[in-house]
């Protein structure tokens, strides 16, 4: 997809496209040399010094879920820790988006790291819930995204470049992406590549890199009956569709664990699935459904038009086009693997040969049509818990707090190395001002 060309130039105090938001400008950092990049052993020491805070800001936003797009008071949170930290912020982007600026004290690249905020509305929690909780795993995100920052501030003058911390409303609804880069976030804070976690079902301590792979997008039809049987025959049109599907809904811990244990597998059963939802609503049958690789979407509503033709009266109609799937670029996913062997540990690094999960989207995808960066999952399923305490949108999603610094101890490391440029990089990446790599 052709991805918007990044701006060296900063536009400091500019008007954000279309909403009137004013940005602070990234920009460089004081002119100079190259600084030494920040060391591991003070990132690891610094989130020791932070960890115990960072669970208990976690708590206080899971006590406080916000469905998409009315994340006010945790956005209110996020600007204050970030403010504390003495970090640039802007408020009000895009809804309730917030946008942290640290600027090193050496030249560099300018680096984004995003967190996104929501909590997961009732309609999409597995089983019923009458509220909005967060069992998406947000409120590690966002912890994780204010300890990452709060570390590198307090290591700012080993900081080269800038990081930019960017906590995403509305994710859930696929749209907090989409309104944050309709803002001008990524032009007008010059951001060259950006990276994200999520919670997975792994354990914690662990990472689970995506070269190559990511997340499915997703696609919705809608198929109009007539006639006197129309009501039987939208019911025995959606088993019909149904049957396009090449993997099954997760029904029983047992579904997930094969699931996981086929993410991994090379060219396993998830490497092309289609996963389907279809069901009769009076004379209407309603579809939604995923497929890996993302190309599959042509074939998929080929299908389904085929699968509609034998019924009377049969009217197909696509609502939207596909939303798109999540593509990790390799090269920079395997690098990000490298970088965690190397300063986490050996054994902390699992990679994913197939999109996982088959039945969610996620809206870092547009993101990555852009600018090149890495979406990780990280672990955080506890020693001897049900694998629904660390699957998402589970009742039970209960995460493992220790993953907090887990994570801000990789970002925080991993942000520091990009914004640096090449130096002190296992393989090494291009230096500020060469031209961009093509997307793998």
């Amino acid at each position: 997809m052709e991805r918007a060309l990044t701006r060296r130039t900063l536009l400091a105090g500019a008007a954000a496209a279309g909403v009137g938001t004013v940005f602070a400008g990234a920009g460089k950092a004081v002119a100079g040399g190259w600084g030494g990049p920040v060391r591991q052993a003070a990132v690891v020491a610094e989130t020791a010094r932070l960890e115990r805070a960072l669970i208990e800001l976690r708590r206080d936003i899971h006590r406080h879920p916000e469905a998409p797009g009315r994340e006010q008071r945790t956005a209110a949170v996020v600007a204050r820790e970030l403010r504390a930290a003495g970090l640039t912020v802007t408020t009000g982007v895009a809804g309730h988006g917030v946008v942290g600026v640290l600027r090193g004290t050496c030249p560099g690249r300018t680096v984004a790291y995003r967190a996104d905020m929501d909590a997961v509305p009732p309609t999409d929690i597995i089983g019923t819930d009458p509220a909005p909780a967060h069992l998406c795993g947000h409120d590690v995100h966002t912890a994780v995204g204010i300890g990452a920052a709060q570390v590198l501030a307090r290591l700012r003058q080993q900081l080269s470049g800038t990081a930019v911390f960017l906590f995403q409303p509305a994710e859930e609804t696929l749209s907090g992406a989409r309104a944050l880069i309709d803002a001008g976030v990524l032009e007008r804070m010059g951001i060259e590549e950006i990276h994200a976690l999520h919670c997975g079902p792994f354990p914690v301590g662990q990472f689970a890199v995506t070269p190559g792979y990511g997340m499915p997008g997703q696609d919705k039809a809608e198929v109009s009956l007539s006639g006197p049987d129309a009501l039987d025959a939208a019911r025995r049109l959606a088993v019909d569709i149904g049957a396009l599907a090449t993997v099954a809904l997760p029904q029983t811990p047992a579904d997930l664990e094969r699931i996981v244990g086929d993410a991994k597998t090379p060219n396993g059963p998830l490497a092309r699935f289609v996963a389907v939802r279809a069901t009769a609503q009076e004379a209407t049958v309603k579809v939604s459904y995923r497929c890996w690789p993302p190309e599959r979407y042509v074939e998929v509503r080929e299908d389904i038009r085929r699968a509609s033709m034998p019924y009377a009266g049969a009217a197909t109609r696509f609502p939207t086009e596909p939303f798109p799937a999540m593509v990790c670029p390799a090269r920079d996913a395997n690098l990000l693997a490298r970088h965690l062997r190397h300063t986490v540990g050996r054994d902390t690094v699992t990679e994913l040969r197939a999109a996982f999960p088959p039945f969610s989207g996620e809206d870092f995808a547009l993101y990555l049509d852009r600018i090149p960066g890495t979406y990780t999952f990280l672990g955080v399923r506890a020693p001897g818990a049900a694998i629904t305490t660390s699957y998402p949108h589970y009742p039970d999603f209960s995460p493992d707090e220790r993953a907090i610094g887990v994570g801000v101890r990789a970002m925080a490391g991993w942000i520091a190395e990009r914004t640096h440029g090449t130096q002190g990089l296992p393989g090494g990446f291009r230096e500020a001002g060469a031209p961009r790599r093509a997307r793998s």
